[in-house]
């Protein structure tokens, strides 16, 4: 992978862009007017857009780059905050000052709503496997923003570490975390935005074992919560019980520990 600039640059994103290409083991190489297309081929190689306000991983074969954008949680926030109900929420039934678990991270929505959720006393971490998701997401995380403060701060507060969430779950003490949570990559196909698309493109394929969900049941005080095409033959081989949403192509499902 290689790092660059905007088009338009100036000397701060040249710099930034040196020091991203330095954190990722990566060479960086001066824009000069060339068109990504024209990078990508005359380098043989992916390449990691530095602009103004995002990052973008530009892939050697595949059309669309990949970017955080917070879109899809700024949706679902609006409408916690008008009293409707998220059905992340309802699932994992998160309370203020509460310590939630992401152990698929992807774009982070399902993190920035439990963050506000728990508030500025409770705490989230996200794992993720992959070293350069986990690095452009935390970077948007940290560095997005919406114009709405309690938002930014949902965002800020997250903390985002890169591991399996596996070997994130052995080392943990027992009931660490109050929820952990899990969204794999759907075994069945469906209709996704491109940043989705792009992600399923960029992460390792984890499926959940019965050592995972025997970790996560360890480490989780209250509950364990599983997100998953509404066909997914997890939930019945892990024990969830199964929240059914009518017309939804995907349930959660939960596992209550005994001594919540």
């Amino acid at each position: 992978m290689i790092v660059t600039t905007a088009g338009r640059t100036n000397l701060m994103m040249i710099k930034m862009a040196e020091m991203i290409a330095f954190d990722l083991k990566a060479e960086y190489k001066p824009r000069k007017k060339k068109s990504v297309i024209a990078m990508k081929e005359a380098y043989h190689s992916d390449v990691l857009v530095v602009g103004q306000n995002r990052l973008e991983l530009h892939e050697l074969n595949t059309p669309n780059p990949f970017f955080f954008h917070p879109n899809s949680a700024m949706f679902r926030l609006k409408r916690v905050q008008k009293g409707e109900s998220d059905p992340l929420l309802a699932a994992a039934d998160l309370k203020k000052g509460d310590r939630f678990l992401d152990c698929t991270l992807g774009l982070g929505s399902d993190s920035i709503i439990a963050s506000f959720a728990v508030g500025e006393k409770g705490i989230v971490t996200a794992a993720e496997a992959r070293k350069l998701v986990a690095y452009l997401v935390k970077t948007g995380l940290n560095k997005w923003e919406t114009g709405i403060s309690e938002f930014d701060e949902s965002m800020r507060r997250i903390n985002v570490t890169h591991i399996n969430h596996l070997d994130y779950l052995k080392s943990l003490k027992t009931n660490a975390f109050d929820v952990v949570y899990f969204d794999p990559m759907f075994d069945e196909e469906i209709e996704e935005s491109n940043g989705i698309e792009q992600l399923r493109t960029l992460s390792f394929d984890q499926p959940l074992t019965d050592e995972v969900i025997r970790e996560a049941k360890r480490v989780a005080a209250k509950r364990v919560v599983l997100k998953n095409h509404w066909k997914s033959p997890s939930f019945d081989s892990f024990g969830f019980e199964v929240f059914k949403r009518k017309t939804a192509k995907f349930h959660f499902g939960v596992i209550e520990m005994e001594d919540s």
